[in-house]
């Protein structure tokens, strides 16, 4: 990898391993009290790396592109000829395979998409942005990492985003040409994923971690986001306080604004997206949070802005998005895009919430740092379990006893399916009720699935006989045991067609499974218990405790609405 002394503001991370930075360097996360390195108080080499100047405008060229499919989504229909340049890569080089997002219990199926920021320094257009000439062509670092969680009924999106000082063990990923990178023996910075073969290896990467399945990838350089910033007429950013970011010795993103509200662009809008010191404590995450701002208030501009219903304007935006980006082959072609944009573009701004994954300074490297215990799993379980991070997920739990079953309502209308989500092409709008017929008329299949996906045990034997019996003792006669033997983390009842949802939650709720418990899927021809690792004995599933109904506060929530949100300015950094 290639390094450099240069150390400019915006410049991405370096990979953990060297010595630690100085607190006051860009990108270092503060050391705890009675550490840190650099002038002064130096116990190592400072850790060469690469220039920090460019990693914000990865991250704003993903949203700038993506938000350009959401909400300008018609303009693409014009664009069919942009097919042959569009550029894939393989979604997921790791060895374990999710299998995509599934259906809820009503047919509707969410989507994952993850947003990749190369720091790529190739060609001139890059290069012409900015950063050290000894960089350019180098091995691009995965800088910016969100994730884009589209809700099954279209009411919400969620935006998680990861730290890119992140260390975390890397996965097993084989390129499409056979290379092997073995899974790290330690922790790895995460944005080195993206040198280990791809962004396959990224995705690879955030599966590992957050056992979320990820539906599609979009990685995007920084090409054509002054062009985009110009053509929407600015975006409104708001700051506390007059700011200047730039240090003594000429550090610094040069972004100089006053106090209140400002409608950036061009250069300027550049200048917002990569800055640093002046933000809030002057790291890495008070930018992520910057970033956030200008990402909702980007998002309010494209939905109220006429002038981008020009097709001309469409155009060369469609035109500088597409040659900066790469995707996976199931969005490879116009039509495919132009499907996710208008599933995006079913979400108000009052229902985006963008967040950081919850971190603590790393025990190994206090300038990196690592997943929150406790609170970044809550928060990856919200959207492993579809639930909408701003708290106001007010869509009913179906429910369904076995004497009485209750016909579950769907939420909201039907969804479009989900471009290439396996799961999905099937899929039928839900039904507005289906009650479920008396136990003893519910034809069920019961499959051992017991000795699980994460970590497999042994199957139990018989284990699928014993639900049988326990079945029938609760009236569900026409139970009987499927030889198919499958592998379950967690107890599942799974549906064929929607004339059995309401029998499918029947089944669930005799059970004590939850309603997340029950899904629709093209795998199965009727209604089908997995018995999954979590039952292995016992007559009564051990449920696992109820998920969080909002983002932890270390998340920093921000609603796409808050129009009243500004940055916090660093001491030292007014004028």
């Amino acid at each position: 990898m290639r390094h450099s002394n240069v150390r400019g503001e915006g410049a991405p991370s370096r990979p953990a391993g060297g010595g630690s930075g100085a607190p006051g360097e860009p990108g270092a996360i503060p050391r705890p009290r009675g550490g840190g390195n650099g002038p002064g108080g130096s116990d190592g080499p400072a850790r060469p790396g690469r220039p920090r100047r460019r990693r914000v405008l990865r991250w704003v060229s993903s949203v700038l592109a993506l938000l350009i499919l959401g909400t300008a989504g018609a303009g693409y229909l014009y664009y069919r000829h942009l097919n042959n340049s569009i550029r894939t890569d393989a979604l997921n080089l790791g060895d374990t395979k999710l299998g995509g997002s599934r259906p809820n219990a009503f047919g509707q199926t969410p989507l994952n998409i993850l947003l990749i920021g190369s720091d790529a320094r190739d060609g001139d257009e890059n290069k012409a942005l900015g950063g050290a000439k000894d960089t350019f062509d180098g091995p691009p670092l995965a800088d910016v990492q969100m994730l884009l969680h589209l809700s099954a009924d279209r009411s919400n999106m969620s935006v998680v985003s990861m730290p890119r000082d992140t260390l975390l063990k890397m996965p097993k990923c084989t390129e499409t040409t056979g290379k092997v990178h073995p899974a790290s023996r330690g922790l790895v910075q995460t944005n080195e994923s993206l040198s280990r073969g791809g962004p396959g290896c990224t995705v690879a990467a955030w599966q590992e971690l957050t056992k979320i399945p990820i539906d599609h990838f979009m990685m995007i350089d920084f090409k054509g986001v002054v062009s985009m910033a110009d053509a929407i007429g600015g975006v409104p950013v708001c700051v506390q306080q007059n700011v200047h970011s730039l240090t003594k010795d000429g550090k610094g993103s040069g972004l100089k604004l006053q106090r209140g509200t400002t409608r950036i662009q061009g250069e300027q809008a550049l200048q917002w997206l990569r800055t640093r010191y002046g933000f809030e404590d002057g790291t890495d995450i008070g930018r992520t949070h910057a970033q956030h701002m200008y990402m909702n208030a980007l998002a309010r501009e494209f939905r109220k802005n006429a002038k981008l219903s020009n097709p001309v304007k469409l155009n060369s935006l469609a035109q500088a998005a597409i040659k900066a980006m790469v995707v996976d082959p199931g969005l490879n072609k116009i039509d495919k895009l132009y499907d996710l944009s208008m599933e995006l573009k079913k979400v108000p701004t009052g229902r985006i919430t963008m967040t950081t994954m919850p971190w603590i300074p790393s025990p190994q490297d206090g300038n990196r740092v690592e997943p929150k215990p406790g609170e970044a799993e809550a928060l990856f379980r919200m959207v492993r379990e579809d639930i909408a991070l701003d708290g106001k997920d007010a869509r009913p739990a179906p429910a369904a006893s076995a004497s009485a079953p209750a016909s579950p309502t769907a939420p909201g209308t039907a969804s479009t399916p989900a471009p290439g989500s396996s799961a999905t092409d099937t899929a039928l709008p839900p039904p507005s009720s289906d009650p479920a017929a008396a136990p003893n008329r519910i034809p069920i299949m019961v499959r051992n699935a017991s000795g699980g996906k994460t970590n497999p045990q042994p199957t139990v034997k018989n284990r699928a006989n014993d639900v049988v019996a326990l079945l029938a003792r609760k009236g569900y006669t026409r139970a009987m045991v499927d030889k198919h033997v499958a592998a379950e983390d967690t107890t599942v009842v799974r549906y064929a067609g929607l004339d059995q949802a309401g029998d499918a939650l029947s089944v669930a709720t005799a059970l004590g499974l939850p309603p997340t418990a029950v899904e629709r899927s093209t795998d199965v021809s009727g209604v089908t218990l997995f018995v999954g690792k979590d039952w292995r004995k016992g007559d009564t599933v051990i449920a696992p405790p109820p998920p969080p109904s909002k983002a932890p506060d270390s998340a920093r929530a921000l609603n796409g609405d808050d129009e009243a949100a500004c940055m916090a300015i660093q001491p030292g950094f007014t004028w």
